[in-house]
């Protein structure tokens, strides 16, 4: 069992940055691949950047390619998501999740866990 929990999220301005942090617990963190999504009102849930277990392979989705920069700490048992040059259309709230894996997984129907989620608000 993995719990995750999301901070980090809030409210800024447009061409600004951000850093979520999800903490996991329990000791196999390393055996998890991870991933962050995000759903904004009234939309389906989305892919946004997922990274492997161990060797920081990681995939972006297109949205936020060269923006967004997805990282783990395993002594930590977290995961971080750096989000700079944000849009208003970054604007949703972000999950992460894990994935017993040892590739990087973008769809979110296969993942084990989720967290709770934080919001990211991008004001214009």
């Amino acid at each position: 069992q993995v719990q995750l929990v999301e901070s980090g999220g809030g409210l800024v301005q447009a061409g600004g940055s951000l850093r979520l942090s999800c903490a996991a617990s329990g000791r196999t963190f390393s055996s998890y691949a991870m991933g962050w999504f995000r759903q904004a009102a009234g939309k389906e849930r989305e892919f946004v950047a997922a990274i492997s277990r161990s060797d920081g392979r990681s995939y972006y989705a297109d949205s936020v390619k060269g923006r967004f920069t997805i990282s783990r700490g395993n002594a930590e048992n977290t995961v971080y998501l750096q989000m700079n040059s944000l849009k208003p259309e970054d604007t949703a709230v972000y999950y992460c999740a894990a994935i017993r894996s040892t590739i990087v997984v973008v769809t979110g129907g296969e993942y084990d866990y989720w967290g709770q989620g934080t919001q990211v608000t991008v004001s214009s």
